[in-house]
């Protein structure tokens, strides 16, 4: 399969898990594509200002690639700020929140994979 960049399926989820703004999320592999091993990989867009909210992954986990921009990433209460080349994992049953602290775009690739018992 190859896709070009029109392609690619988008989607915006305005304030995202309570967050700020309208997140913009381009779908890599759609959900029909990934074999039933997890539910997003994408590039996700975050504008200046905006974030999605503190929340808990359950039966799944969440991965963080920051391509471009500046990040206050909360995990699990431990805040750090991200950049370009930083990543981030959120365990099942961990909750995490993502905040674009930055003067441009966060840019960033976010894979959903399903985790051992969500498989039983």
């Amino acid at each position: 399969m190859i896709k070009k960049a029109e392609e690619l399926g988008v989607e915006y989820s305005p304030n995202l898990k309570g967050g700020k703004g309208t997140i913009k999320i381009i779908n890599i592999l759609e959900n029909k594509d990934n074999h039933r091993t997890g539910r997003l990989f994408g590039v996700s867009i975050i504008p200046v200002g905006g974030s999605i909210g503190k929340h808990q992954h359950v039966g799944d986990f969440e991965t963080y690639y920051i391509l471009k921009g500046k990040a206050l990433v909360n995990d699990n209460g431990n805040e750090q700020i991200l950049g370009p080349g930083d990543m981030t994992k959120c365990n099942d049953g961990d909750y995490h929140s993502i905040e674009n602290i930055g003067d441009c775009d966060l840019e960033y690739i976010a894979v959903i994979l399903y985790s051992k018992q969500k498989e039983k």
